[in-house]
């Protein structure tokens, strides 16, 4: 069990979920995953704000969308040592500041940024709160992926940006597949979906979740109103992987690694 009490500048380190309806993504992601959602302790003073929990630890978030046409997605946090240097840097660098730098009580400090592509992430400087609790275990984030159609005007972006570096491997069924690193620990990937996805789909970030059994997780998924948009698909050296939408819409990935690439395998 991977369970966290800190993470490196440049991570990700939480994921949240905005929903027009926290009471039915919580049935729904409870019975795919097993979570427990928990109203936050200061709710009046975090819009009703909830924790996704596994096993009791923290493994994300889920929130009401707070304006009228956003659409229900998954946001993907960075951790920073500094949230107002980060966020006017990203401006100096081509992205784009949507919410400003602000303090979420004694939590930490938290902004919404997006890249020259346009593809939306959060930053978080940590207060109380440094993250999620669990990673890399079935049921919570395993990796964070960037879905552009524009690579090369976004990779040196985020390497400014947060010092990461890149490889290319070459995956059978796949193409070339970047993956990303700071300080050489790898925690996720860049993936150029020129013509894989439909062109109203904008540039995001993708959240995976591990699973132990894919087929069984789809399955159930489907059975509480959710639908598969891709997938499942066995990819050589990573695992069996899909992606998913929630009964709102709400795009995720699950995987389930490959035992030859997990500690004895």
């Amino acid at each position: 069990m991977t369970v966290k009490t800190s993470y490196k500048p440049g991570t990700p380190c939480w994921i949240d979920l905005g929903t027009p309806d926290q009471d039915a993504a919580g049935e729904f992601y409870g019975s795919v995953f097993g979570w427990q959602l928990q109203e936050d302790e200061n709710a009046e003073q975090t819009g009703g704000y909830r924790t996704a929990q596994l096993d009791g630890r923290n493994v994300g978030g889920v929130m009401r969308l707070m304006q009228e046409g956003q659409p229900p997605a998954w946001m993907t946090y960075i951790a920073v040592e500094d949230a107002d240097s980060t966020a006017a840097r990203a401006g100096e660098l081509g992205g784009s500041v949507l919410v400003e730098p602000m303090s979420v009580l004694d939590y930490g400090r938290m902004a919404v940024l997006s890249d020259p592509t346009g593809a939306v992430f959060g930053i978080w400087q940590p207060g109380k709160n440094v993250g999620a609790d669990l990673v890399r275990e079935a049921g919570a984030l395993t990796w964070s992926e960037l879905n552009t159609r524009d690579p090369e005007s976004a990779k040196p972006f985020y390497a400014e940006l947060f010092g990461w570096s890149y490889e290319d491997e070459e995956y059978e069924g796949t193409g070339t597949y970047t993956t990303i690193a700071v300080d050489g620990e790898s925690f996720g990937g860049v993936l150029d979906i020129t013509g894989r996805v439909p062109e109203e789909v904008p540039d995001n970030w993708l959240v995976y979740f591990a699973v132990d059994d894919a087929n069984a997780t789809l399955a159930t998924a489907k059975e509480h109103d959710g639908s598969v948009a891709f997938g499942p698909m066995d990819i050589p050296r990573v695992g069996r992987v899909a992606v998913v939408q929630d009964p709102f819409g709400a795009a995720f990935a699950v995987i389930q690694p490959d035992p030859e690439m997990q500690p004895g395998g």
